[in-house]
């Protein structure tokens, strides 16, 4: 089992942007998408077996997002450490967790094609992080 935690605010994958090149089309990640995932990439090198794990994958991934400022009372906060009060709000799970896979990829498992079960799941939290588990199976 592989876990760490990567620190900060999770970036949603954006769109790709297009620029055009001669009489071809080039895409590119948006900056922060291509900045959080070279976080993601440098969380996971630290933390990297010795060789990318071959095998099928459980992806376990709880992504941690401040609240908004109306969640700031104390009965808020209640709901929040009980797990009662979670995001419903955008970005969307798998926007969350796109950066994260290929953040990881060739450094902890060779493709996320491997990943075969995955849980994801948003939280408030005062310290905004990813919190990621990996499991071979």
């Amino acid at each position: 089992m592989i876990q760490f935690t990567v620190p900060g605010a999770v970036q949603a994958q954006e769109r790709p942007r297009f620029s055009r090149m001669g009489k071809g089309v080039r895409t590119h990640d948006a900056p922060k998408s291509r900045n959080y995932k070279e976080l993601v990439k440098l969380v996971a090198w630290e933390n990297k077996p010795l060789e990318p794990i071959q095998e099928s994958i459980r992806l376990e991934v709880d992504v941690f997002i401040v609240p908004p400022k109306k969640y700031h009372t104390k009965p808020k906060q209640a709901l929040i450490a009980s797990g009662e009060l979670r995001p419903t709000t955008k970005p969307d799970l798998d926007n969350l967790v796109k950066g994260i896979k290929d953040g990881c990829t060739k450094i902890i498992w060779h493709d996320d094609a491997q990943i075969v079960e995955m849980v994801v799941r948003k939280f408030y939290g005062m310290q905004p992080r990813a919190e990621v588990k990996v499991l071979s199976i």
